[in-house]
């Protein structure tokens, strides 16, 4: 696990814990491949400092502002120059409580 303020655009098998401080409300997007998504931007935080989560479909409904969660291999892409992090086809969000 490595702290918020330690993780870099482009990296892979990211392992972050933190508080969920702000979130977006969701909409819908069309993928490359013509299918409809939903999407929701977060905001989760540690003690070093903060990144945007990026939620897709079923996750939105579970992560609410002060959850506190978990994010096993998760996936940081660069975004308008900012990294965000998401949990991406193969990693896993898990709410640890309030």
């Amino acid at each position: 696990m490595v702290n918020i303020s330690e993780v870099r655009a482009g990296t892979g098998n990211v392992t972050i814990e933190g508080e969920i401080s702000a979130r977006d409300e969701p909409r819908d997007v069309v993928s490359k491949f013509g299918k409809r998504l939903r999407v929701c931007s977060a905001t989760i935080k540690d003690e070093s400092g903060e990144i945007t989560l990026s939620l897709w479909n079923d996750d939105i409904d579970r992560v609410n502002v002060g959850d506190k969660v978990k994010i096993e291999n998760g996936w940081v892409s660069d975004f308008k120059g900012q990294p965000q992090i998401s949990a991406g086809k193969f990693g896993k969000i898990t709410v640890l409580g309030k």
